[in-house]
């Protein structure tokens, strides 16, 4: 006897898949326009999409026409006839035939299938990722990283899966079904409505082993994302460090393995579920294929049919329970798929933060003057900018935020160097991200070179300003790999260049592998100091006319801010700095110092007057700075004796002598 379950496995596991997943789909609302979307999506594929359509139509056909054959053969062989021997060998050639052409049409439906599967995975890949990049910077302090990975990945292919497994095998299996119950209908109409009488008796406890399924399924994937959590927050350096600084391993050790036990102990019953599952199935199409001989044996026995008619039958019922079980779930598998899609369009139906004008101009180069009008700015609501689904709440706050500024205006000249002061909240660094256009202004107007930044193309912009931040990134790369991310073009030399005026080229030629030296997650392998000195290389190699300095030595120690302030002699000399600083070694020697106060500027003007003045910035002065006016010691490499220098004696356009840069 043929195996039961040969053409109708793969439904009965697609039928499980989707029972898993038929709660997860059904409580999901889809959006209007989806489907006309998702065929707008599909017009690229159309033609490999029909021949695809084409093999799966006559692979069906063929699957239906090798049964049968077969039950020609039998009769053939049967009747005994003088021609039964050539008919015998003629079918048997005709169904050998049929069975390459099957194989043919197969590998060019698996080719079909990949190319279009594929191609889909990588332009909704891509356009996701490309259209994430431009999402404003609060996006992503709010949105899980896990969830928008997941976008990316098992979103995109349960996208994908549309238009491979899920098409090809709804048009498959009607097809199938129409053709294959039609021939049993004619054969014998008894015969095939008694065989059909089982198949309740399969889906009914089906469905009841997929609900369990599914909720022991849901329940293995949370415990899994938690444990994909735990292990991201715990393997990087700075949770390592925490586990290890508070001596907790052995509680963190247990957390995970309970985790881990109840995921087995999930895996064991799904294997089981999933078992029972399938010999249930097997048992059913194995009964029904008995009742088809036994009944079809007495009518055969009794002249009502022959014998060749009861093997078609048996072969033909083999080829009927698989579309049967798949199809009664064929709305599941169709919601699925449009649910990927609909979550996809989600994110790409997020407005991006910036969006460059279609007549945008340059940025004129090297000009360096930046002015404020009467600038006010509020940051989005979550509701703005965010996804419910990648926060995992539900619902989004749609409070409308409180002005961070209001009516800031003031001009720095080409080549001086402005300090933003004022306590935490104030909208220090808020302004220093409307210059790089980070986010737009509310209202106002902030010019670069007396271009609106508005106005400008977003290459010209970013060329003009360069940004050194408290916690500046380094990609888990090489040092040049780094380096060449403000200049992908760069040469060795001007990279050495580069790290020689961040006084760091020493440190990078002693390395073993030099510029090739990976860096580490984070650029974990290098002190803070190292870093934002390899971080002011990087803004070096870029050369741009205005510098930020976003509170670049706040969380260092004297010796590696005096370093890095070496560093910054070099990077400031002869460009535009707006300086964010709690040092005093930065602030006095500035040109302008604007304090903020509740997104205002409250006063202005040079360290001397405003601690004269005795106003807000004389109080911070006494709080904050004044720790920062003493004096710290630099080692003169060469001579044994330390050379005392006070922070804050050079100005920016000042290059420290060799002695004093070591």
């Amino acid at each position: 006897m043929s195996n039961p379950m040969s053409g109708g496995g793969m439904a009965g596991w697609s039928m499980l898949r989707s029972m898993r997943n038929s709660d997860e789909v059904s409580g999901h609302q889809l959006k209007r326009g989806t489907a006309k979307r998702i065929i707008a999506f599909a017009k690229p594929y159309r033609r490999d999409i029909v021949i695809f359509l084409v093999t799966v139509v006559i692979a069906a056909v063929i699957g239906v026409a090798t049964p049968l054959l077969a039950g020609e053969v039998i009769d053939a062989i049967a009747d005994r006839g003088p021609q039964a021997g050539s008919i015998v060998v003629k079918l048997a050639l005709v169904i050998a035939a049929l069975a390459v052409a099957d194989a043919l049409f197969s590998l060019a439906q698996r080719w079909y299938s990949a190319r279009i599967g594929e191609g889909i995975i990588l332009n909704l890949r891509t356009r996701v990722y490309d259209h994430v990049q431009r999402m404003p910077l609060q996006f992503f302090t709010r949105t899980q990283t896990g969830a928008l990975v997941s976008r990316l990945n098992n979103d995109v292919l349960g996208a994908q899966r549309a238009f491979t497994s899920t098409l090809s095998g709804v048009v498959s299996n009607v097809i199938q079904l129409v053709l294959t119950a039609g021939a049993m209908m004619i054969l014998s109409w008894q015969i095939t409505v008694l065989s059909l009488i089982l198949l309740p008796v399969f889906i009914i406890p089906a469905r009841r082993v997929g609900k369990r399924l599914a909720e022991i399924t849901r329940e293995s994937y949370n415990l899994d994302a938690k444990m994909n959590a735990t292990m991201t927050e715990r393997f990087g350096v700075a949770g390592a460090l925490l586990v290890k600084l508070f001596g907790q391993p052995e509680i963190e050790a247990r957390r995970f393995a309970d985790r881990a036990e109840r995921v087995r102990d999930i895996g064991i019953q799904s294997a089981m579920y999933s078992r029972t599952f399938f010999v249930a199935m097997l048992l059913v199409a194995s009964l029904a294929q008995a009742l088809t001989y036994g009944l079809g044996g007495w009518l055969a026995v009794a002249g009502a049919v022959s014998a060749g008619t009861v093997v078609k039958l048996a072969l033909l019922l083999t080829r009927l329970y698989g579309p049967l079980t798949a199809l009664s779930n064929v709305r599941v598998d169709v919601m699925s798929a449009l649910v990927s899609f609909d979550r996809v369009f989600e994110v790409l139906d997020l407005k991006p933060g910036i969006v460059e004008k279609p007549d945008a101009v340059a940025v004129p180069r090297g000009t360096g003057r930046v002015d404020f009008r009467d600038v006010r700015f509020r940051y989005p609501s979550a509701a703005e900018i965010s996804l419910a689904s990648l926060e995992e709440v539900a619902t989004l706050d749609r409070t409308v935020n409180e002005p961070v500024l209001k009516g800031v205006s003031f001009s720095v000249e080409p080549g001086q160097m402005v300090a933003l002061v004022g306590p935490s909240g104030a909208g220090k660094s808020t302004l220093s991200m409307l210059i790089s256009r980070i986010y737009d202004v509310t209202d106002g107007q902030v010019l670069v070179g007396g271009v609106d930044v508005r106005d400008a193309t977003l290459a010209s912009l970013r060329d003009e300003i360069g940004v050194v931040t408290q916690d500046s990134h380094l990609f888990h790369e090489t040092i040049a790999e780094n380096l060449r991310y403000a200049k992908p073009d760069a040469t060795d030399d001007e990279i050495w260049a580069a790290l020689a005026g961040a006084q760091v080229a020493d440190l990078v030629r002693s390395l073993p592998d030099g510029l090739d030296t990976t860096v580490g997650e984070r650029g974990y392998r290098f002190s803070g100091g190292e870093k934002q000195r390899i971080a002011i290389a990087r803004l070096l190699l870029k050369a741009p006319s205005i510098v930020i300095l976003d509170e670049a030595t706040a969380h260092l120690d004297s010796e590696s801010e005096a370093a890095v302030q070496r560093a910054l002699s070099v990077a400031l000399a002869g460009r535009t700095a707006l300086v964010i600083a709690h040092r005093l070694s930065t602030v006095r020697d500035a040109d302008q110092i604007l304090v903020l106060d509740g997104g205002r500027i409250v006063e202005r003007g040079r360290h001397d007057e405003l601690v004269a003045v005795g106003g807000l910035y004389a109080e911070l002065y006494r709080t904050q700075f004044a720790v920062a006016d003493s004096p710290t010691p630099f080692v003169d490499a060469t001579g044994p004796e330390p050379v005392v220098m006070p922070l804050g004696t050079y100005r920016a356009d000042e290059v420290l002598p060799p002695a004093a840069a070591n």
